[in-house]
């Protein structure tokens, strides 16, 4: 969707706040250059304090403010967070789980299918919407927040669980039963009546499925708030949601919960929020995954609807950072930043979550940023609304693949997230820009790609596997990683040799797997150096150590696959006294492609060899610079390229520029050079000084600093 100018603003709840000050805050937002809002979604019980009672006296009073003083409103629907009277009235509201009931007083445990849960879900957003109508500076919609299942296992959600195994399997429990192996331990289903409380299954099939229908539940359950906002919401008005992303105390993957592609098809835009460590610890790598997901849901631009500005405990951003992370987030394509919140508030768990300003209101460090930021949001926004971005690269994710290694994990090994972060961080390391695709959703999408990778893809249908060899075929080069192809979408494992339906694209298979202990990776003898035998090789020799060496550190943790290379080359052999005539990561010529297996977790320094030989196969530009320094690029709404440069480090950072002549836009430091990029100055028409780029010329960065470059 694209936006007429850059949206920057936070979250803002009058309802929470000690003090009447709802003036002076909007006055600070305004001198601050933020002209957006984001407010009700988390105050049911002030909108609606007893049954059929409503009070929407907060909502005028933050409504009118916003308008007065020119502010736009994003209105949050406020169902992800239930009142007292409402489970007074219905206790088992409070969902049961696979731990057990629930009580109450945290968000989000309640239940999505109880009928009478939605039936006064329903009603409030049916009130709120009528409050809301006069006003003509609401431009969107928030539906619910950050939703998931929360693990409904209720009565409630069961039974709509077997109606919709009844519908997959078309009433015939023979096909179930043979579908999902439930002869294994007497679990087998012989009447309908008889199926089980889905909480003590030991079938990964059954267990799994059931996860799947809870993310359908989820996508379900915003498709039908979507539909009831629409019969309010002007043309004119967005609807959108904070999806977020898989959790270890900041975000980190894909989200486990919810099919963000398929809960995101009734929105107009998505939306994400988005959480990251600061300070030392500040990579941009959150930033980046992040927004990759979010820019994929939809193929466009996307929101950021939250983001930390002072956040928790260590995320105090050093001076500067805070203007880096904002056009971080516009480098990845997002039009619009919020953070997460306006005002720190002085009571309950998220006391110390802490927002623009601290406990006391005042104006203060970050608060003097944000206006910063604001006023170049303001200044520079038509050059960096609406960046289109056209990444060479995608990583294929999928749910269900997910499932599977939380039913079957690597023992003390990488989760599917690690998997997938570990590729991802490595081609940002390497300034490789990609997108994100879905398993489900996107496969007619691959032949856009010159490199495809698919990262721990255990599940796959005959659909995707052949979709994956005609592209291949068709002359693109994928990259599978260990744990690919291994069984169906029901997690049932193919019986014929893996990986299935892929092993003539690969020109190998396999059929016995281990623990890696003390393993290392060594070239092949056959073909290193040798050109006429091999298309390439990993040069091993900076990377891997030998495991002979006595104090050697190995390379290769966790798991390990013995690939049996048939018309494959052996890019790489295991370093170990028993396995070391096994294959470790293969490649194989096929069609006019070329695929790569890497049969094993290794260090990030090899999986950067083997996608940096991929990139040179697929033709992939590569830039100079390497992190800390990254590059993001992308077309902006005149048409022309937009070069970001950002120095996550504490060190000066320097590259070469290549490509047609560009301007400064942006410096980010004061203390940056004069010239912005040790280029040479020049003047335009109109006599205003401009800094021109040229191919060739040196950029420098001091530290957590960053520059934007426009092509002229």
């Amino acid at each position: 969707m694209k936006t007429n100018k850059l949206l920057y603003g936070a979250a803002y709840y009058d309802e929470y706040l000690p003090v009447d000050r709802i003036e002076t805050d909007m006055e600070m937002m305004k001198k601050a250059g933020m002209n957006v809002i984001r407010i009700a979604e988390s105050t049911w019980s002030t909108w609606e304090p007893q049954d059929g009672v409503f009070d929407f006296t907060h909502l005028h009073r933050m409504l009118s403010c916003a308008k007065k003083h020119g502010i736009q409103v994003i209105v949050g629907t406020p169902s992800y967070a239930v009142p007292t009277w409402l489970v007074r009235k219905y206790p088992d509201i409070i969902t049961e789980t696979h731990d057990g009931p629930g009580r109450y007083g945290h968000r989000q445990n309640m239940d999505i299918a109880h009928p009478m849960y939605l039936k006064h879900a329903e009603r409030i957003i049916r009130r709120l919407m009528e409050e809301v109508l006069p006003y003509d500076h609401v431009i969107g919609f928030q539906l619910d927040n950050e939703t998931k299942s929360y693990d409904t296992c209720s009565a409630y959600a069961q039974k709509k669980f077997v109606d919709y195994v009844r519908t997959l399997f078309h009433d015939d429990l023979t096909l179930l039963n043979e579908a999902w192996g439930l002869d294994y331990w007497s679990n087998r289903i012989n009447a309908w009546e008889d199926f089980p409380d889905v909480r003590g299954t030991i079938n990964a099939s059954l267990g799994a499925e059931y996860h799947k229908f809870q993310r359908k539940l989820v996508s379900e359950f915003l498709a039908w708030q979507c539909a009831i906002v629409q019969e309010y919401a002007r043309p004119d008005q967005f609807i959108t949601q904070n999806f977020d992303y898989d959790w270890r105390g900041y975000s980190f993957g894909l989200q486990p919960e919810v099919d963000q592609w398929e809960a995101a098809k009734p929105l107009t835009v998505a939306g994400c929020d988005i959480y990251h460590p600061s300070a030392q610890d500040l990579t941009g790598k959150e930033i980046a995954f992040g927004g990759a997901i979010a820019r994929s849901l939809k193929k466009d631009n996307y929101l950021v609807l939250e983001t930390e500005a002072q956040g928790c405990h260590g995320w105090l951003s050093y001076p500067g950072q805070l203007r880096l992370q904002a056009f971080s987030h516009l480098a990845n394509g997002a039009n619009c930043v919020e953070y997460w919140h306006w005002h720190s508030i002085h009571n309950a768990i998220e006391s110390y979550w802490k927002g623009v300003l601290s406990h006391n209101l005042k104006e203060n460090a970050t608060y003097r940023e944000t206006c910063r930021i604001g006023s170049d949001f303001a200044e520079y926004g038509t050059h960096l609304v609406n960046l289109k971005k056209h990444c060479p690269t995608a990583i294929l994710l999928d749910n269900v693949s997910l499932d599977a290694l939380q039913w079957f994990p690597i023992k003390d090994g990488p989760a599917y997230n690690d998997v997938f972060r570990w590729v991802f961080d490595a081609l940002y390391e390497m300034n490789v820009e990609c997108d994100i695709l879905s398993a489900e959703d996107d496969i007619d999408l691959f032949s856009q790609y010159k490199l495809l990778i698919t990262p721990a893809l255990y599940s796959v249908s005959d659909r995707l596997t052949n979709a994956l060899k005609d592209y291949v075929r068709a002359g693109g080069v994928l990259l599978s990683t260990f744990k690919t192809a291994v069984a169906d979408r029901m997690l049932k494992i193919y019986h014929d040799d893996l990986p299935h339906g892929l092993t003539e694209v690969f020109g190998m298979t396999y059929d016995q797997f281990t623990d890696a202990v003390r393993v290392g990776l060594r070239a092949n003898p056959k073909t290193a150096g040798n050109t006429a035998h091999a298309s390439h090789t990993i040069d091993m020799t900076e990377s891997v150590n030998s495991v002979s060496e006595q104090d050697a550190y190995p390379c290769i943790h966790n798991w390990m696959e013995l690939l049996l290379p048939d018309d494959a080359e052996t890019l790489a052999l295991y370093d170990h006294p028993h396995w070391g005539d096994c294959a470790a990561i293969t490649g194989n010529r096929f069609g006019q492609g070329y695929a790569a297996y890497l049969g094993c977790y290794t260090d990030a320094d090899v999986l950067k060899k083997l996608l940096n030989l991929l990139c040179e196969k697929a033709e992939i530009a590569r830039e100079e610079a390497a992190y800390p320094l990254i590059v993001k690029r992308g077309i902006n709404d005149l048409q022309k390229e937009i070069i970001y440069y950002f120095n996550y480090s504490e060190e000066p950072q320097e590259t070469i520029y290549h490509g047609a002549d560009a301007r400064v836009l942006l410096v980010g430091h004061e203390t940056a050079d004069s010239d912005g990029a040790a280029a040479s100055a020049n003047t335009d028409s109109n006599e205003t000084p401009t800094v021109l780029v040229k191919d060739g010329d040196r950029i420098s960065l001091s530290c957590w600093d960053f520059l934007i470059l426009e092509e002229v």
